[in-house]
């Protein structure tokens, strides 16, 4: 028992000091790495860049202080080392066989945020989901979908899908077919329609609207207008440019085929 005293009080006497100077190292190393991470994130506001490349800048120092502050205590324990590095990469190499698909995404979001391929606030398509990019992180990237369903897509499976940006270019182009019988005249048609696109709200002048004769079918035309817009206003100018042109095919007596045929069956029941 006074053996076991005495070897108490010894490690107590040796290394008591030690500990509790890291264990004040480590508290007051967070509030310093709290500081200093709202010190950061304050002066990567001011800048112009893109908010998902600040995000992961923020990661990345966060996790880097983290590793500065470890290192501090071993240091402060009396730990060798060459002893710690042997086991970090022990370690390092256990961790990165079990945690491949994690490592994964990291590289995926390396390389996003160095191809940048969308930004925050874009419009994209992409490993299935379609909707606003929220948020771009060093793992995962979330996007909003238009009827406000929230996507996670892992960065590693994101850097190997098709990515279409539809806010990139800053305009997009509505295409639109009708279907319009085929006793009337198409030239009619086209100025009819032109005129109802041109009247939409948002709709460029420059490229003007188009409308043409692309297809026939039977007794059926089809043309299709194209209108371009803010990509910003893609979907306003879309439906306003189909209720638009349905109201003056109606005012000017187009019939749609289909419509014709229920009215006929609804004659030929009477």
């Amino acid at each position: 028992m006074e053996e076991l005293t005495k070897t108490i009080i010894d490690m107590a006497t040796n290394y008591g000091g030690k500990i509790l100077l890291a264990l004040v190292v480590f508290i007051v190393g967070r509030i310093v790495i709290r500081s200093l991470n709202k010190a950061v994130a304050k002066g990567f506001d001011k800048t112009n860049l893109d908010p998902s490349v600040i995000n992961i800048l923020k990661q990345f120092v966060n996790i880097l202080l983290y590793v500065i502050l470890v290192i501090s205590i071993i240091q402060i324990l009396g730990v060798p080392m060459a002893s710690v590095v042997a086991v970090l990469a022990s370690c390092g190499l256990a961790i990165g066989l079990a945690l491949q698909g994690a490592l994964t995404n990291v590289a995926g979001g390396i390389m996003l945020l160095i191809t940048k391929p969308f930004k925050v606030g874009d419009f994209v398509e992409a490993s299935g989901g379609t909707g606003v990019v929220k948020e771009s992180s060093l793992l995962y990237t979330t996007i909003v979908t238009t009827d406000n369903k929230r996507i996670v897509v892992p960065n590693g499976s994101l850097m190997n899908a098709v990515v279409t940006n539809y806010t990139a270019e800053g305009t997009r182009r509505v295409d639109i077919d009708y279907k319009i019988t085929n006793d009337i005249d198409a030239e009619f048609v086209k100025k009819v329609l032109v005129e109802a696109e041109a009247a939409t709200p948002g709709v460029f002048e420059d490229p003007a609207p188009f409308a043409r004769l692309v297809g026939v079918d039977d007794d059926t035309y089809i043309f299709q207008t194209r209108a371009w817009c803010e990509a910003a206003e893609y979907w306003n100018v879309y439906f306003d440019v189909i209720e638009n042109c349905s109201a003056a095919l109606r005012a000017n007596g187009i019939d749609d085929p289909e419509e014709r045929i229920a009215i006929r069956m609804v004659k030929d029941e009477e």
